[in-house]
């Protein structure tokens, strides 16, 4: 069995991050959300993995490389624009060969890995096996109708009026039968290849589609909402750890200090996690804050919050349910706006008020 990794999409929602930076290199608890996907691929035994990139590939392959970290053989698969799921299938067709694979989104978040459903299709084989989970708002996803008996009779593709609440999770497992469907599929009403049409041109024509219900923790982390929800998921789990160095602060709960980072006159109530190289001094870290590598907080309140690589904070009140990028500036400016509510992108600047 083979993995095919989509990450060539443009993560509109997550603009402005999005126009400098790859989604699926969005960090949680500081690691890319793609290195989650690669290490559940790794675990369920897979070793051979095609990631189809787009205007980010620099970007993903500088941050995977060829896969070795994980035990994994890499192939990267150039995708001219992001095109429908159905249409990474479509150009993965010469390294999927025969073979079975599972598809598994590249900026998804399942909690538990896919071993098990590996497992199950392997030993079963059907044409697909796809993952569904309840949600509030199924209209943002494709959806899938089941008959009295739990068997699927329908898939629609993010509909105005849903006839379930069961949303496709970004896991899907395919054998090479998948193929001539896609090969013969149109682009919808949205110009793109669906995989709901793919998987519902195997049921028509009699080949067997079974389904998965989870009832465990599944995201996808394409707005910030969610993004701040899967870390905070993570730092649930934090062990605490201090490798770097810490003067005259307040350590509460699971908080790790990575090494090279320094920690002066704060005081940090976790879980929280800070990476290598940043500063964090005369400042407030509370639950669910990650701040990545090379950062600098200074007199400044930061929780529940995301910070990306090399970005500084200072002189500012509390910033709170924030998803800031990396080499951001944030400090004073000259008036009395008090509450901030922050989407930086990379590389931007900006004044906001610290409380006096």
């Amino acid at each position: 069995m083979k993995a095919l990794i989509p990450a060539g999409g443009a993560g509109t929602r997550l603009r402005p991050i999005t126009h400098t930076s790859a989604k699926q290199l969005i960090p949680i608890a500081n690691k890319p959300v793609i290195f989650y996907v690669l290490e559940s691929i790794a675990a369920a035994g897979i070793t051979e993995v095609g990631i189809v990139v787009g205007d980010t590939a620099e970007e993903i392959e500088r941050a995977i490389g060829d896969g070795s970290d994980w035990g994994l053989k890499v192939t990267y698969l150039p995708q001219e624009a992001p095109l429908g799921l159905a249409h990474t299938v479509l150009i993965a067709r010469e390294f999927l060969g025969d073979d079975d694979f599972v598809m598994y989104l590249g900026d998804n978040f399942l909690i538990g890995g896919i071993t098990d459903l590996v497992e199950q299709f392997r030993a079963e084989r059907p044409a697909a096996q796809i993952m569904l989970t309840k949600v509030a708002d199924p209209r943002a996803f494709g959806v899938a109708e089941l008959d009295v008996e739990g068997r699927l009779i329908g898939l629609e593709e993010k509909p105005e009026h849903p006839k379930s609440d069961l949303a496709l999770v970004g896991v899907f497992l395919f054998t090479a039968a998948v193929h001539p469907i896609v090969a013969g599929l149109a682009p919808s009403a949205r110009g793109e290849l669906e995989i709901s049409h793919a998987i519902a041109g195997l049921m028509n024509t009699g080949q067997p589609v079974v389904t998965t219900i989870t009832e465990g923790y599944w995201k996808d982390t394409g707005n910030v909402a969610d993004i701040l929800e899967v870390n905070r998921l993570v730092l649930e789990g934090l062990e605490p750890e201090v490798a770097g160095t810490v003067h005259d602060s307040e350590l509460i709960g699971r908080v790790t200090v990575a090494p090279g980072a320094v920690v002066r006159g704060s005081r940090i109530v976790g879980p929280v996690i800070i990476g290598a190289g940043s500063v964090v001094e005369d400042s407030y870290l509370g639950p669910f804050t990650s701040v990545a590598e090379d950062c600098r907080i200074v007199d400044s309140e930061l929780e529940y919050s995301v910070v990306l690589g090399g970005s500084v904070i200072r002189g500012v009140g509390r910033i709170e349910a924030s998803l800031i990028g990396r080499e951001v500036e944030v400090t004073p400016a000259p008036r009395l706006p008090r509450a901030h509510r922050l989407l930086l992108g990379d590389h931007s600047r900006t004044q906001i008020c610290a409380y006096s």
